[in-house]
């Protein structure tokens, strides 16, 4: 097989972890905890697993003989910078505690656990993957574990392979279904612990406990890298205005970050949009106010950063987009007059291709597939009618010419930045110490991510903690807590401190160039920005 160099080279990298995971460690329990919210329904639903202590990995001095154990991995959803790398961790940290311990990779996500498609990882395959991006080691799928069936016929896998252990590398939908997976094998004393990673390139699995998910940096520095490189072309062609929709439905930290990276002209960031009950006509106005007032001076381009979930965010659009749910509910024949007033009107002002994207394009639950509204040419065509109207009315004199772009999957299975190689390598390292303690229903985290890699702490927090009751289908169910922007956060009064600066300058745009692997400290090891303002 044909490789890089970049390959090459990079395989030999050995990934930083902290002091406390080197050599011999012990447990340190804290307080019992309880859950974010809805304490006493989540008690009921995960009774074994509810209030276990958070607990920190510190180094010991105590050598003691580990017995072997056989342990499964799961990929679950969608890839993310990194993953191969916690893969190696928890691999090397088994065979460190016992060479005999034996490491089985479910394939294509957990419907491998489900129908008993594995490969046992061996040596020759990890060292095939360390340091790189992507999840083809084992391949990843998104099959949710929720149904009895599915645990039983994982307790029948794990019994033929002698397996005592699994860890689900996945988001915070995985994870959640990575503690039902715990209680109800806690409850059936089938021996089989479940440990969970925190995964996903949105940054929407953070609290308290989890500083950020692993594969966000380098998505984001990915992603910042062709959003400086556009600006560093606008400012050199200055013609066009481009119109950059980014990855992340739930919450728009990519967005955030990636402004904090780049210094773009204009960020939408959803939260902020929800809590002012923007309607979509204040966004458009906001932009065409900045256009005109930057053609004022000559400059008739500039970027705009456009979350993918915007459209959800919008109060307006949302109700919109639940009354045609139901309205096409069941393979319903569309027609707008079953709109109430208020939304058969903005249905209507909408540009006729969005118009039939929201009432054509349908998921299997029957939903309105928001991830794929191509909200940046939603802005361009209605901001051009804007700034028209402005113009014939004497408020504008510029010209409004406009590229548009996405980027998601370009970040996805980057080769990760030494930053996610360490931590990932570090978090598998934690999910090998916490299954040799007897832990399950627990996460493993790496904390004080700001610091040398050597100064992380390593420890586990139990899901039940991160855990509410949200409306999924109908039902009430427990999942982990979504992480939106906190419009009271650092980051986010950052962007706004010097939004309006940006907005107008000449010589703000940032340019970060790629991913570097190899030189100094200062370049090639550093955190996003979101974190290292929210530690200052």
């Amino acid at each position: 097989m044909k490789e890089s160099a970049l390959q090459i080279a990079h395989r030999a990298y050995q990934p930083k972890m902290p002091i406390a995971l080197r050599g011999e460690v012990c447990l340190k329990e804290g307080e019992r905890t309880q859950s974010v919210a809805d304490q006493e329904a989540i008690k009921q639903l995960f009774p074994d697993t509810y209030g276990l202590p958070v607990v920190e990995i510190q180094a010991a001095t105590a050598q003691a003989a580990k017995p072997a154990r056989n342990v499964g991995v799961i990929l679950s959803g969608g890839q993310a910078p990194g993953g191969h790398n916690v893969i190696s961790g928890l691999f090397d940290g088994l065979k460190r505690m016992n060479p005999d311990s034996r490491l089985y990779g479910f394939l294509g996500g957990p419907s491998g656990l489900i129908e008993g498609k594995y490969t046992e990882l061996t040596a020759d395959i990890i060292d095939q993957y360390r340091n790189t991006g992507g999840f083809d080691i084992i391949g990843s799928g998104r099959t949710k574990l929720e149904e009895t069936w599915q645990f039983d016929k994982g307790i029948e896998v794990c019994n033929r392979l002698g397996i005592t252990a699994i860890v689900i590398i996945g988001g915070d939908d995985s994870n959640t279904n990575a503690c039902v997976l715990a209680e109800y094998y806690l409850q059936k004393q089938c021996g089989i612990q479940v440990i969970g990673c925190p995964k996903t390139i949105d940054g929407d699995l953070k609290n308290k406990m989890i500083e950020t998910s692993f594969g966000f940096d380098t998505a984001c520095k990915v992603y910042s890298e062709l959003i400086g490189n556009i600006q560093r072309d606008a400012n050199s062609a200055k013609k066009y205005w481009h119109f950059i929709r980014l990855m992340g439905r739930s919450a728009s930290h990519i967005a955030l970050e990636c402004a904090l990276q780049t210094q773009p002209n204009i960020t939408i960031i959803s939260e902020e949009v929800e809590a002012q009950k923007m309607t979509l006509g204040d966004i458009v106005d906001d932009i065409a106010r900045v256009v005109a007032q930057r053609a004022a001076k000559g400059l008739n381009f500039g970027t705009v950063l456009v979350p993918e979930g915007l459209i959800e965010f919008i109060p307006a659009m949302r109700a919109l987009i639940q009354e045609l749910n139901d309205l096409l509910a069941d393979g319903k024949e569309f027609d707008v007059n079953g709109l109430r007033d208020d939304a058969k009107r903005l249905y209507q002002s909408l540009p006729e291709a969005i118009a039939k994207q929201l009432t054509m394009d349908r998921d299997p639950h029957g939903n309105v597939q928001v991830s794929l509204i191509e909200t940046e040419k939603l802005l361009i065509e209605m901001v051009g009618k804007r700034l028209a109207e402005m113009k014939a009315n004497g408020e504008y004199t510029g010209k409004f010419a406009t590229q548009h772009h996405f980027f998601g999957y370009e970040g996805r299975c980057a080769v990760p930045s030494n930053f996610d190689a360490d931590y990932c390598y570090s978090l598998g390292q934690t999910a090998a110490q916490l299954i040799q303690a007897g832990k399950t229903g627990y996460m493993a985290i790496v904390r004080n991510l700001t610091r040398p890699a050597e100064e992380w702490t390593a420890g586990g927090v139990p899901v039940t903690m991160m855990m509410n009751m949200e409306r999924r289908n109908g039902k009430m169910k427990p999942v982990i807590q979504k992480a939106l922007v906190d419009l009271n956060g650092k980051p986010y009064r950052y962007l706004v401190a010097h939004r309006d600066e940006w907005a107008l300058s000449t010589d703000t745009y940032i340019f970060p160039g790629p991913i570097q692997y190899y030189g100094p400290a200062e370049v090639c090891d550093q955190p996003t920005v979101t974190l290292k303002l929210e530690h200052e």
